[in-house]
């Protein structure tokens, strides 16, 4: 173990995997109290690449995104007041891009650092965090690409291979409040 610090986690879905066009679609966040929060982000009028097979994976179609979503500088100002110092992802590359493409968008900045999750772990849990990865979401039973399940499946199996109790309660906050 590199740390003891119980972290906040964060994953995106997003509108495809193109890292010129596309853009988020939905945030999750785990907080380290396992306390989850949700937004729906409504695409911005620039915004216009769309991937039906990202939208068969993740299952939100744009016109729920244009119904439901949330506007992107609400988002971004609701991550803000939620989240501080480093902030942990599994995909560092792509949700990088979305939470760029999303603070860039709302012309303010990210009041939080994204990293890597794996900067928590030393070689040896590197090489099975897929493994415990596996072992969570089938112990969960909860469907994969949507940003609050992933957000909870990381914390879940961060809590695993650190070997750390489970929270007492973990709640869903959808609309970020």
């Amino acid at each position: 173990m590199k740390n003891n610090i119980c972290p906040a986690f964060i994953d995106f879905e997003a509108s495809s995997l193109d890292l010129i066009a596309g853009y988020p679609i939905e945030v999750g966040v785990c907080m380290p109290d396992g306390q989850l929060h949700s937004w729906l982000i409504q695409p911005h009028v620039l915004w216009l690449d769309w991937s039906e097979s990202a939208e068969r994976i993740h299952g939100i179609s744009r016109d729920r995104l244009k119904r439901e979503g949330r506007p992107v500088s609400e988002v971004a100002s609701a991550l803000n007041r939620l989240l501080a110092g480093q902030v942990f992802c599994d995909a560092w590359a792509f949700d990088s891009f979305w939470l760029h493409r999303l603070y860039k968008t709302a012309a303010i900045r990210p009041q939080f650092q994204l990293e890597s999750i794996s900067m928590l772990l030393d070689a040896e849990q590197i090489q099975h965090w897929s493994e415990f990865r596996q072992a969570v979401i089938g112990n969960l039973g909860l469907p994969v690409h949507r940003a609050a399940n992933d957000a909870l499946i990381l914390h879940k199996t961060w809590q695993e291979i650190m070997g750390v109790g489970p929270e007492q309660n973990t709640r869903v906050n959808l609309g970020g409040s």
